[in-house]
């Protein structure tokens, strides 16, 4: 069910965000006792406060608009950016982050590790070519797109 609703919203909501907005992610649970509609929306250079609002107010008309109503309860909706550590959900964003340090968590090991954080060498459409650190020594992993559960964008201290 909350797949559907992510889905529904995310279909609705993408063609109405212009750009230079760009939507990142739409995610939808239980945060608390409430349950929260987020919309992460990024431009070049970041959004500001005032641009979460005139982004809301594009936004909310809009859910009303889904018939039948899919929440089951009533929620909050929360359209910010998303941050330092942002969600790469396509092989577009995947792409745009070759050169960044990303963090890729993977539905099945490589060698016995399941998540790998380092530098995006690469990314052909089929394969993310990571180099990261294995203890002391830098190593290079070919990682299968099918296989990656999550990738985000990562902030390396």
């Amino acid at each position: 069910m909350i797949a559907t609703i992510v889905e529904q919203v995310t279909e609705l909501v993408t063609p109405h965000i212009k750009a230079p907005y760009e939507v990142v992610d739409v995610e939808y649970g239980k945060m608390g006792g409430d349950y929260v509609l987020s919309i992460l929306v990024d431009k070049p250079g970041g959004i500001s406060v005032d641009d979460t609002a005139e982004l809301t107010d594009v936004i909310s008309p809009l859910l009303d608009t889904i018939k039948p109503d899919p929440f089951p309860e009533q929620y909050f909706l929360e359209v910010s950016s998303p941050g330092l550590e942002r969600p790469l959900k396509t092989k577009e964003a995947l792409e745009n982050a070759v050169g960044s340090y990303v963090n890729v968590s993977l539905y099945k090991a490589i060698d016995k590790v399941k998540v790998f954080e380092g530098d995006l060498l690469a990314f052909d459409g089929e394969n993310l070519t990571i180099d990261y650190l294995d203890k002391t020594r830098h190593k290079t992993v070919d990682i299968p797109y099918q296989t990656v559960a999550k990738a985000r964008l990562a902030v390396k201290l």
